[in-house]
């Protein structure tokens, strides 16, 4: 399946290129969440009579992005979890408690932003997490799990 792209996708290409994507993947995630649109020759048309308007949407989102980071640079989150004497969690840290740490603070920062190779936190201690706020711009947070004993 041939898409044009409506904004730059990580390990795929950038706006406006034309690339072939197996039929799923393009079908299923790039065309409802509007990253995509099937490459026909009307579709190409309308897209370099808009390309401008859509470079210009794109710089700004990237823009936001950037200034988001830029506040949001070496921020420490605090949660307090309840933990055994050994300082392991009953439960775990997950990105969504991290998303709404940081909600709490003021930055609005959807969950499947966080990335977090390890899998949920699931020790006391101070944990680095990066925040993937843009395709080109991450930014490293730090996690501060306090243990609360039982």
């Amino acid at each position: 399946m041939q898409v044009i792209l409506l904004e730059k996708v990580t390990n795929l290409g950038n706006l406006g290129d034309v690339v072939k994507v197996k039929d799923g993947y393009g079908r299923n995630f790039l065309i409802p969440q509007r990253k995509a649109r099937t490459a026909t020759a009307q579709a190409l048309r309308e897209f370099e009579a808009k390309r401008a308007e859509l470079e210009k949407l794109a710089a700004e989102k990237l823009a936001a992005a950037q200034e988001l980071a830029k506040k949001m640079e070496g921020m420490t989150v605090q949660l307090v979890q309840k933990a055994g004497v050994d300082g392991r969690l009953f439960g775990s840290v997950t990105n969504h408690d991290i998303a709404e740490a940081l909600g709490k603070q003021g930055f609005t920062v959807p969950k499947a932003a966080m990335r977090m190779p390890n899998g949920p936190l699931k020790a006391v201690g101070d944990h680095a997490v990066e925040v993937s706020l843009a395709t080109d711009v991450t930014v490293s947070i730090t996690v501060s799990v306090l243990g609360e004993h039982v």
